[in-house]
């Protein structure tokens, strides 16, 4: 084996340990984006996601950004031969299709794209302009990316540095030439080459290093990982092995969000199995909890524990008792227990013949606990590891629950009572007539700003 391959072999190797149990939500998107060639997504053996390729092919910005990016390459990695054409046979990049993709120059026609202007009388020219384009265009994408990478991280990758200018387009084609073996799957991105092993190989290797060529730590990983498949083998087998299953939720020591993104990347093929997700909330705990229904397809029922002495909560008593009684009435004889409470170890050996299976949070529960579990053959995994990413949806969800609670108790404004008492103070008399165009005029035009406090202020923009 040569040594080339040995290193490769060695990195590959390496980064099965370092970077184990990854998503590759992130990498796909980027690949996709950057112009990586198709069959690379449908190699099953490599990291880009083809499920991933169809949904943003089907996103006009995203399909204009990677046909850009996929002629700047081209012309990059066939500059000189594409230039001499140009020159000595005078013919223009259309007619390349050996050096320049016909069906990417087909695609942004279709979508409307020309980086092909009369007054570009050079190859760096044709340069110029897609990149100006690709400056202009790339922040469309920033939806298709999550709020917990860094965007402008993201960005950089796709903007050529001093890339409107001719020197700035030579200094990359150099870097780009002298470091091919280096660019992830030789396609051009803007970055300071390295022998990184592929960069996109998955999503916790490729943040990780995204975050370190800008001098910054990632460290979000539940968002860029997953459990193992012991772990989720492990439940699915428990659920497997259970006449009637029902997941009981002390909500005073569970993280709402983090209990979504577990359920939400189990197979939904074995928790259909599962009768009921039951919560046991207090006054005092997450407000989402109320809407979690919303986010998973079990159903739920949420039971709010009120408190008889304001100090001492009931949550754990009235969990205990519920689940004795679908025990012994309903006839549930496995549980699912989502706490970090070591007080559900009486609920335990009180139902020496009931099965359970315990979900914990890794910086809530005590050694105690794990270690009484591991003796009584109890499996327990952490919802902290698994991947957090699709749990965005309930975090804003009870955000703008709550946004609007507090909307509506703090804004107390009819604008038409307003205007009547306008009219008073001021003395003014309106026919009905004035008074609905003034209406339409001025007072429709009102519009919200925010200042730099976060104060809000409604001003009217008075049509000319």
């Amino acid at each position: 084996m040569e040594v080339q391959e040995a290193v490769e072999v060695s990195t590959a190797n390496g980064d099965k340990i370092t970077y184990k149990d990854s998503t590759y939500e992130i990498v796909s998107k980027v690949a996709y984006l950057i112009g990586v060639p198709r069959n690379i997504f449908e190699n099953e053996h490599e990291a880009p996601k083809m499920e991933v390729f169809l949904r943003l092919d089907r996103d006009k910005s995203a399909r204009i950004i990677r046909h850009l990016c996929i002629i700047r390459t081209a012309i990059e990695r066939n500059f000189r031969h594409i230039n001499d054409a140009m020159r000595m046979e005078y013919r223009t990049i259309l007619s390349m299709p050996e050096y320049v993709p016909a069906e990417s120059m087909r695609q942004l026609s279709d979508d409307g794209i020309s980086f092909m202007k009369k007054s570009s009388t050079k190859l760096s020219h044709h340069i110029i302009e897609i990149n100006r384009l690709i400056s202009d265009r790339i922040n469309n994408c920033k939806k298709l990316f999550p709020l917990w990478i860094n965007w402008e991280y993201v960005k950089d990758l796709f903007v050529m540095p001093n890339g409107l200018k001719e020197e700035g387009t030579k200094q990359a084609a150099d870097l780009y030439y002298s470091c091919l073996s280096y660019y992830p799957y030789q396609v051009y991105i803007n970055w300071v080459p390295q022998n990184e092993g592929n960069i996109l190989y998955n999503d916790k290797k490729f943040a990780v290093l995204l975050y370190q060529w800008h001098n910054d730590y990632f460290n979000e990983f539940s968002k860029v990982s997953d459990v193992s498949s012991y772990v989720k083998g492990s439940i699915y087998e428990f659920i497997e092995g259970s006449e009637k299953a029902v997941v009981v939720v002390d909500c005073e020591n569970s993280d709402p969000y983090k209990l979504c993104a577990a359920l939400r990347n189990l197979d939904y093929r074995y928790t259909q199995k599962i009768t009921s997700i039951i919560l046991f909330d207090d006054v005092h705990t997450a407000s989402a909890w109320r809407i979690f229904e919303d986010f998973t397809k079990i159903p739920v029922e949420h039971m709010l524990i009120e408190r008889v002495k304001e100090s001492k909560s009931l949550v754990d008593i009235k969990l205990t008792a519920r689940a004795c009684q679908e025990y012994y009435m309903n006839h549930v004889d496995s549980f699912i227990i989502v706490s970090s409470d070591s007080d559900y170890w009486g609920l335990i050996s009180s139902l020496p013949d009931a099965r359970f299976l315990m979900m914990i949070e890794r910086e809530k529960s005590g050694a105690d606990l794990k270690a009484a579990l591991v003796n009584m053959g109890i499996f327990y995994c952490y919802i902290d590891d698994f991947y957090s990413g699709n749990a965005e949806e309930l975090k804003f969800g009870a955000l703008f629950k709550e946004m609007y609670r507090y909307i509506d108790s703090s804004v107390r404004l009819n604008v038409n009572e307003m205007f009547d008492a306008a009219l008073r103070s001021t003395r003014i008399e309106m026919a009905d007539a004035e008074r609905k165009q003034f209406f339409e005029r001025y007072i429709k035009t009102m519009q919200m700003s925010i200042e730099e406090d976060g104060s809000v202020v409604l001003e009217f923009k008075m049509k000319n």
